[in-house]
């Protein structure tokens, strides 16, 4: 249920979603439905103008359903979408989409909803993803990590991820990418996963990336596993023995199902040692911190919380363009949590008199507000965007949705199906 009120600054401050017996004329419905109610709650803050776009809860004090509200806040000034998941109860999984379920290519959030799996449960809430490639045959390569259904689809890049474990506890932090490739003579190389190849480096393409590998030029190895077992996809944490079965001077190699393709620049082709048909190499796909185990992560960054302390935000000196994003207004947004609640927040941007957007050290002050005691950005600007039941909640600054490469999904479980009762005339004889 959405409604409209007034709340007060410490309300928010505290994450408060007003309850229902603050609120005039208003009637409960069921998920999904819409209200708009016109009230005053919180008298003594009236004077701040916070107005809230908001939902509430059929049991006040005991929240257990997905909600969603606007705030609109004039010391911005602001307008901040949010939906607040509760993760006491185990109703909700959080799913790392990619678009068109594959490891390029780009499209909307709300096309990305439309492709979990029905098996998964029913999208309510989404959020645009990392920062990627936009342009080019690799456009929608994530910048960073996103492991998508436990398979490992883009290496990290030693930036901030977001994380869910083996027993659903969430995570941020840097992660590092240790994949690697030990070649018959025991030497190593480090290597990408399913983006351009750059120079100097060895890319691995898995079934993800598409029919081929899309690289120019180069040897490419066609690679498939010793005992001719069943082992893909991939997932973090692991060691695969694979062998040779082709060999590739070309380049757009085809990847056909049950085998991975590594592609090699051609400076690294003369530092390897020879590799022939049949020759057994060993593949890692470590991080640091271990990732194994873990069905959903996606990269974004910089933390914005850390045990509910606003953390400080240092961009290498190369990286001066990315200190003036930080300080300056744009449109945001970001995942955070503490014990009881997720929350995905967006704020509208570029707007002048309506929202101007935040920086990041407003974007974590909000967060903290909130509640959260974890928290880290995601991409911004055009990309931003939030969808909740069934629609895009937030005024994207480009006048439309745009096309991003990947985002996060929050499910409400399917109930498990339980077995008709049997009449005693169907018991089995003992």
């Amino acid at each position: 249920m959405i409604v409209r009120l007034q709340a007060c600054k410490s309300c928010l401050s505290r994450g408060e979603f007003p309850p229902a017996n603050q609120l005039r004329n208003s009637r409960c419905l069921s998920f999904g439905a819409r209200l708009s109610v016109k009230v005053l709650a919180c008298f003594l803050g009236l004077s701040h103008g916070t107005n809230v776009q908001a939902s509430s809860d059929p049991s006040p004090g005991k929240p257990s359903q997905a909600s969603y509200q606007n705030q609109q806040l004039n010391e911005g000034p602001w307008s901040i979408h949010v939906a607040r998941i509760p993760r006491i109860g185990g109703r909700y999984d959080i799913l790392a989409v990619h678009a068109h379920g594959a490891a390029v290519g780009l499209s909307t959030v709300t096309d990305q909803t439309k492709i979990v799996s029905p098996a998964r449960g029913v999208p309510i809430a989404a959020i645009n993803g990392d920062f990627y490639q936009r342009e080019g045959v690799f456009s929608g390569d994530p910048r960073g990590l996103q492991i998508a259904e436990g398979e490992l689809i883009s290496a990290p890049d030693g930036g901030a991820s977001f994380w869910v474990d083996a027993i659903g506890e969430l995570h941020a932090g840097t992660v590092h990418s240790k994949l690697q490739v030990t070649w018959p003579d025991g030497t190593s190389s480090d290597i990408g996963l399913n983006g351009a190849r750059l120079q100097g480096r060895a890319e691995l393409y898995t079934s993800a990336m598409g029919a081929s590998t899309r690289a120019r030029r180069g040897r490419e190895l066609v690679l498939s596993h010793v005992e001719q077992v069943p082992w893909l996809p991939l997932h973090a944490g692991k060691q695969y023995r694979l062998k040779v079965t082709g060999i590739h001077e070309q380049g757009d190699t085809r990847i056909v199902p049950g085998t991975v393709v590594l592609s090699l620049d051609p400076s690294v082709s003369r530092r390897v040692p020879r590799i022939e048909t049949g020759s057994e190499i060993v593949l890692s796909t470590a991080t640091e911190p271990r990732l194994r185990g873990v069905r959903s992560a996606i990269s974004g960054g910089p933390v914005l919380l850390r045990d509910g302390k606003r953390q400080a935000f240092k961009p290498s000196e190369t990286e001066s363009h990315v200190l003036s994003s930080m300080q300056t207004r744009h449109p945001r947004s970001a995942v955070g949590w503490n014990e009881e609640f997720l929350f995905l927040v967006q704020v509208d941007g570029r707007y002048p008199g309506f929202s101007e957007g935040m920086t990041l050290a407003e974007l974590a002050r909000h967060m903290a507000r909130l509640g959260c005691r974890e928290a880290i950005n995601l991409d911004g600007g055009g990309s931003s965007a939030i969808w909740y039941d069934g629609a895009i909640r937030n005024r994207p600054c480009d006048g439309r949705e745009r096309r991003v490469a990947n985002s996060l999904v929050v499910v409400e479980k399917r109930p498990p199906k339980l077995e008709p009762a049997r009449s005693k005339s169907e018991s089995p004889a003992p």
